[in-house]
């Protein structure tokens, strides 16, 4: 399984309430569209934190993407796709930052059953 992660910062006449429903509302669904995605979730960011020990970052960012993949032939056939290229066009409009990486988990603490 492959995962991406994108790190989004929002175009500088939205508000990040704008930013936020175009991306879960417009961008959300077609996210859905594009074959090979085996799952797909936004993390939007309502506060940050603080530590005294660690500096703060000065990164600003509004959300955080994350694509699961079955691999990285899934991933790069995903990308030429017409609805992956409907897809980055639509988040063209309200990112104007991103940062991407293909990462590779080690999972700690399974996901406990509720």
């Amino acid at each position: 399984m492959l995962k991406v992660i994108g790190l989004l910062t929002r175009k500088p006449h939205l508000t990040h309430e704008q930013f936020v429903d175009h991306w879960l509302n417009v961008h959300g669904p077609l996210a859905s569209a594009v074959p090979g995605i085996r799952r797909y979730v936004q993390s939007h960011i309502r506060d940050t934190r603080t530590r005294p020990d660690v500096p703060e970052s000065a990164v600003q960012i509004d959300g955080i993407a994350e694509l699961w993949y079955d691999d990285l032939a899934s991933y790069e056939a995903a990308a030429r796709t017409p609805e992956m290229k409907r897809l980055t066009d639509d988040g063209a409009l309200i990112i104007s930052e991103i940062k991407t990486f293909l990462i590779e988990e080690k999972e700690i603490i399974p996901l406990k059953p509720s």
